[in-house]
C-alpha cells in the first residue's frame, strides 16, 4: 500500500424529502453520526453526540464536529491520507457547516482521495460506492438500507442500524482504496449490468491533482454534472 489510509464517512440528520437529491437547499443537514477507519486498526472509531442520560444526541454538536476535525487533522499530521467517497462533494461541505472549521475542512477536502471525484473527473459522471464493490467483488452496502434512510431511523433511536450501516461505509471504501491500488485499476457495474473499468496508473491522486485531470467529453449528456458541483463551496466565505 502507498498510502496509510483514513477512511470517512457521515451520515446527516436532517432527512431530505422524496427523491429529492439537491440536498444543498435543504441545509442544515446536521450529522447524525460518522465514522473514521485507519487501514491498520480491526475497527472503526464511531462519532455521535450524547444526551444529558448518555444516549446518542439527534445530531453532533459543533463541539463534537469540531473534535472530529480536530481528530482528522491530527491524523494527517501522523501521516494518514483521508479516503472518502464523495466527501469533496458531501461529506467535508457539511462537516465545515457543522464544526464552524470551514478552512480546516477545506484543505482536508483538497488533500485527500476522493476515490468517487477521481473517476468522476476521468469520466464525467459519478458511480456509486456500492456499484463499484459489486464491480471489485467485494462486500456491499446492507441490503435493505440506504443513506437516505439513516436520517429517519436515528430519528426514530434505531442507532445501532445507522452506526453500523456508517461503520460498513468506510470498510467498503478501505476495500475499494486497497483492492484498486493492487490491481491498477477500478471495476463497477453499470445501470445496465455490465461491468466497465479504468485505469489507475499512478494510484488514486488527491482531489487537488484530480482538478487537473483532462475535462473528460460529456457533449453526448443532456445535463452533465460539472466539476463546480463538487468544489463550489470551496471558494464560499
Amino acid at each position: 500500500m502507498t498510502h496509510r489510509y483514513l477512511a470517512f464517512d457521515i451520515e446527516t440528520a436532517k432527512e431530505i424529502p422524496g427523491d429529492d437529491l439537491v440536498w444543498r437547499k435543504h441545509r442544515p443537514l446536521g450529522i447524525a453520526c460518522a465514522a473514521t477507519l485507519a487501514a491498520d486498526e480491526q475497527q472503526p472509531v464511531l462519532w455521535y453526540g450524547r444526551t444529558q442520560h448518555g444516549d446518542p444526541a439527534p445530531k453532533l454538536s459543533t463541539n463534537d464536529a469540531q473534535h472530529l476535525v480536530d481528530y482528522l487533522l491530527r491524523m494527517v499530521a501522523g501521516g494518514y491520507r483521508i479516503l472518502t467517497w464523495n466527501g469533496l462533494g458531501f461529506d467535508f461541505d457539511v462537516l465545515a457547516e457543522e464544526s464552524s472549521a470551514t478552512t480546516s475542512c477545506r484543505e482536508c477536502a483538497l488533500e485527500h482521495l476522493d476515490m468517487m471525484f477521481h473517476a468522476f473527473c476521468i469520466l464525467g459522471y459519478p458511480i456509486a460506492l456500492d456499484k463499484v464493490a459489486q464491480g471489485m467483488g467485494l462486500p456491499g452496502k446492507p441490503p435493505g438500507m440506504s443513506g437516505s434512510m439513516a436520517p429517519r431511523l436515528w430519528a426514530q433511536g434505531q442507532f445501532k442500524e445507522v452506526l453500523e450501516y456508517v461503520a460498513q461505509d468506510v470498510r467498503i471504501a478501505l476495500d475499494i482504496a486497497k483492492a484498486c491500488e493492487q490491481r491498477g485499476s477500478l471495476e463497477w457495474i453499470t445501470r445496465r449490468g455490465s461491468k466497465k473499468a479504468i485505469q489507475l496508473p499512478s494510484g488514486w491522486l488527491t482531489v487537488r491533482q484530480a482538478l487537473h485531470l483532462p475535462q473528460p467529453d460529456t457533449s453526448w449528456m443532456s445535463a452533465p454534472v460539472l466539476r463546480s458541483d463538487f468544489t463550489a463551496w470551496l471558494d464560499t466565505k
